[in-house]
Parts: C-alpha cells; structure tokens; sequence
C-alpha cells in the first residue's frame, strides 16, 4: 500500500533501540522504550505561508530524524507499524548515521 502524507505530516519508521548499555549491561525487549529516532519513509507537499506560496518541508525521504517522545499517530500498513508526526515535532536530522530497521 502507498501512503502520501499531506500538508506538513511525514511518515516514520522507528530505528531499532539499543539492547545493551555502555556498561555491557543488555536491557531485555519488555525493559526498553520505544525509540525517538526514525527514518522518514513519506513526507508532505509543504504548507502554504500568509501569501499562498508552497514552503517545503526541511526533511526528505531517507532522513534519520530525533522525533518527540510522545508525538504523532501510530499506524499499521502492510503489516509494518509506522508513525505519522508534524515536521513541528522532528527536533532535528540526524547526519553519519546509518538506519537499523526495527524489529
């Protein structure tokens, strides 16, 4: 299924968590939180400023972002849980990183 999100929504799947600390201690799957960093699968046209002109979103499809604690829609698509978010609700991209699809 293709999802297109509209306005200034983008579409994220979760990187996979850490399953062991700095100190070698190895965090079991029902112990962890789920993860703030995604990478973005879909994003929106943009919105449109005081004068009608289309601004575009600052992140594009492959980013790897820091996202919210608690933001955004959970959603399920082809089997595969995903996250709609506001572009408001990205901290920020992550640059030299590579993504670690969740499991």
């Amino acid at each position: 299924m293709k999802f297109k999100p509209l306005h200034d929504r983008v579409l994220l799947r979760r990187l996979e968590s850490e399953s062991k600390t700095s100190g070698g201690i190895i965090i079991p799957d029902t112990a962890k939180e789920k993860p703030a960093q995604a990478e973005v699968v879909a994003i929106g046209t943009g919105v449109r400023d005081e004068h009608g002109k289309l601004q575009p979103l600052a992140v594009s499809v492959g980013d790897l972002v820091l996202f919210s604690k608690w933001s955004g829609s959970e959603v399920n698509l082809d089997g595969e849980e995903l996250l709609v978010v506001k572009e408001s609700d990205i901290m920020g991209v992550l640059e030299g990183k590579k993504a670690k699809k969740a499991a």
